[in-house]
């Protein structure tokens, strides 16, 4: 009879990935270094790619110790252009065995057109499979579809295997503290109180309310995606609607770890906690691996660059012929920082599989 410490030992570990590219400016050295910080976290790569020339240059720089990773394709890709399938299975077929999924994003108009979502995931499903080891599709939420509605759309595909469901728990959560403010508020955007500083020291209890109301619709609808009994995969990211960190103009695609600084005093604090945090994100997990199987599940750090610089140290040599390496300081405290959140995925992950024992 096998014991505990025997299951623990041979029970799958789902593939944690983090975000493979530049997103700062400068030559391939920063891709080397992505690579190196990578092969010393232990972590898998999701890649931005729409043809194979784009990927296939990506992968060059892929970690060696990876497993097969996740193409994230552009946001114009449709599953219902019939061009874009055709794409998808392009390089499906180019790169079996060398990625995993190819994660695209949802539209507004699937919901009412669920029988084309269908036509289209079925045709799609239909090429995968005659592929050797071919990849899974990831449909993304992230047009802010109401949860449900989102997963009726995969209720409509139970049996097609390889066309499933990404969750993005940030578009998520930020959705449901918008809805959940705007209800109280008469409709006011939650998010836009960033810039109205003034306004904040008497609405911050609605809006930390409307934050806390993240979690439980994120578990619930992992719960409604478990009970299909689809393969899904996760992007990861905290976030919070007065942030404004993201050098891309978002509210979410933040550090676990990140706190929100406020300019007043706030139940003795001057700081706020994030939609999840640490111990939301163990929830989660814990949540996405009971109701999926550590063997159907998957997760990528989605979390942008922020401010900062970290010294290069043992990457120095890359940049020798860089004079100034604000850049690579730049994007080595981003890995700096994908590197610790993914330190605290794969920890919520092994709590996950103790509890289980």
């Amino acid at each position: 009879m096998e014991t505990k410490q025997e299951h623990s030992r041979t029970e799958a570990f789902p593939a944690t990935l983090g975000l493979f590219e530049k997103r700062i400016d400068g030559d391939d050295a920063l891709m080397e270094l992505a690579r190196l910080r990578f092969e010393q976290a232990g972590m898998g790569s999701e890649m931005h790619a729409g043809t194979p020339e784009e990927l296939e240059k990506l992968m060059r720089f892929q970690p060696s110790s990876n497993a097969p990773g996740i193409v994230h394709l552009p946001r114009n890709f449709s599953l219902l252009d019939e061009w874009c399938r055709q794409r998808i299975l392009q390089l499906a077929s180019q790169f079996c065995g060398r990625i995993a999924g190819l994660v695209l994003h949802d539209q507004a108009e699937l919901e009412t057109r669920t029988r084309d979502f269908r036509h289209a995931a079925e045709e799609l499903n239909s090429g995968l499979e005659r592929l050797e080891r071919g990849p899974t599709v990831y449909v993304e939420y992230a047009v802010g579809l109401a949860p449900s509605a989102f997963v009726k759309l995969f209720e409509l595909i139970k049996e097609l295997p390889l066309v499933s469901a990404c969750v993005d728990i940030g578009h998520v959560g930020i959705r449901q503290a918008r809805n959940v403010y705007a209800a109280a508020h008469g409709g006011q955007d939650v998010c836009g109180l960033k810039a109205h500083p003034a306004r904040l020291p008497e609405a911050i209890t609605d809006i930390q309310s409307s934050v806390a109301s993240a979690l439980p619709v994120v578990l619930s609808l992992l719960d409604s995606l478990g009970a299909i009994g689809k393969a899904l995969h996760f992007h990861l990211h905290d976030g919070h609607p007065l942030s404004t960190l993201s050098p891309f103009g978002v509210s979410d695609h933040l550090s676990f770890y990140q706190q929100i600084a406020l300019a007043f005093e706030y139940r003795g604090e001057r700081s706020v906690p994030l939609l999840f945090g640490p111990e939301g994100l163990e929830q989660i997990v814990t949540h996405a691996v009971r109701v999926t199987g550590p063997e159907r599940v998957s997760f990528t750090l989605e979390i942008h660059p922020a401010n900062g610089r970290l010294a290069l140290g043992d990457a120095t040599p890359l940049f020798n012929h860089w004079r100034d390496k604000t850049n690579a300081e730049r994007m080595n405290q981003w890995l700096s920082v994908l590197a610790q959140n993914h330190a605290l995925l794969r920890n919520a992950i092994q709590a996950s599989r103790t509890s289980r024992l």
